[in-house]
């Protein structure tokens, strides 16, 4: 599902998300570090619809590598450190 086409805008949010201060302007609520980015944010840092940052954000959430964290009516996104490193440990594997 990473290696589509459309799953280099998922590799890219995900690379973002390393890094969010770096990424991405400051925001009115919630820290960009620890409780992460809304879907506004993503969609305008991809040039999208947030509709399609939506179907990103929550494919990637269903896969274990973003946790979603509701703050007032926003849901904020940041990556899962230890589901992505054990992901990459099946990768090295030969999974």
């Amino acid at each position: 599902m990473l290696r589509t086409p459309v799953g280099e805008r998922r590799l890219d949010i995900l690379e973002w998300l390393k890094e969010p201060a770096r990424h991405f302007p400051p925001q009115r609520h919630g820290d960009l570090v620890e409780d992460g980015v809304t879907a506004d944010a993503v969609a305008a840092k991809l040039g999208v619809r947030r509709q399609v940052a939506d179907t990103h954000l929550t494919l990637l959430t269903d896969l274990g590598l973003l946790r979603a964290t509701r703050i007032r009516r926003r849901v904020y996104y940041r990556r899962d450190e230890v589901r992505i490193a054990e992901v990459a440990r099946m990768f090295e594997k030969g999974w």
